[in-house]
């Protein structure tokens, strides 16, 4: 049995890396987080997915064995942009000391309160990752899903999300490309044709190219990052993971 939920320390985020417009937005629809049928079903829909990528990359470089219930007993993970915690919630359950934070003071909030129904002991706090460079931190594994096409400052985001990760830890961030394919899919057909995003969820020209994406992170002081893409199959309303990078992918990347 896992203990309660710890208590949780919180501020008011200021603006940063973070765009003020982004984080009212997603403040609006923090109570739906954990609605399955709500604005943030996509999330829902691709999490095994996501989740099972992470855990068979992060198996592999820590040298774990994904078969176990807990296979990362023993290491500290942070989640940037946590949101409601949809990824913070299975990180604990696999083992990770969990740390999540996130700039809206309301998302913190709604992931405290779930994380304390399911009884896991969840760390989550209203920062930016350039509030925790004074701590001195530091986590095996950082994480940022969905994140780095809302940000204000994307350097600075990427630099200060570096920082507290320890030598040889692994950073995963997942994010949407800058194609005409992820124009007319993710944008324009998720939010105006099937509606699986209210309408203005996403800026089109804020997606990332891998290409971008990897110059920010070796700047950041990470090693070349290694990609993988994830692919919506409509027929049987299933995510996997593709080599096709033209809508929404994901970064793996090391610090040396």
């Amino acid at each position: 049995m896992t203990n309660p939920a710890k208590p949780a320390t919180s501020s008011v985020a200021g603006h940063g890396s973070a765009d003020p417009a982004e984080i009212a937005k997603f403040s609006a629809l923090a109570d739906t987080w954990w609605a399955l049928e709500g604005p943030f079903r996509p999330l829902h829909k691709f999490n095994p997915v996501r989740i099972a990528i992470l855990k068979h990359r992060l198996a592999a470089h820590f040298s774990r064995d994904a078969s176990l219930e807990r296979p990362f007993e023993g290491l500290t993970l942070l989640d940037i942009g946590c949101g409601g915690g949809l990824i913070a919630e299975p990180m604990a359950r696999l083992g990770f000391t969990v740390t999540g934070i996130d700039a809206s003071e309301k998302n913190v909030k709604t992931a405290m309160n779930h994380a304390e129904r399911m009884r896991l002991p969840i760390t989550y706090r209203c920062a930016k990752p350039e509030d925790l460079e004074a701590e001195n931190l530091g986590f095996e594994v950082v994480l940022a899903l969905e994140v780095v096409e809302h940000v204000a400052d994307r350097g600075l985001f990427l630099n200060s999300a570096a920082k507290p990760l320890k030598s040889g830890g692994f950073m995963a961030l997942a994010t949407l490309n800058r194609t005409m394919k992820s124009l007319l899919m993710a944008k324009i057909g998720a939010e105006y044709v099937v509606r699986w995003l209210p309408a203005g969820t996403h800026d089109w020209r804020a997606f990332v190219k891998p290409s971008e994406l990897a110059h920010d992170l070796r700047s950041a002081g990470m090693a070349a990052p290694a990609f993988a893409g994830l692919s919506y199959n409509p027929l049987r309303d299933a995510w996997s993971e593709t080599a096709d990078l033209s809508v929404n992918y994901m970064a793996f990347a090391v610090k040396p």
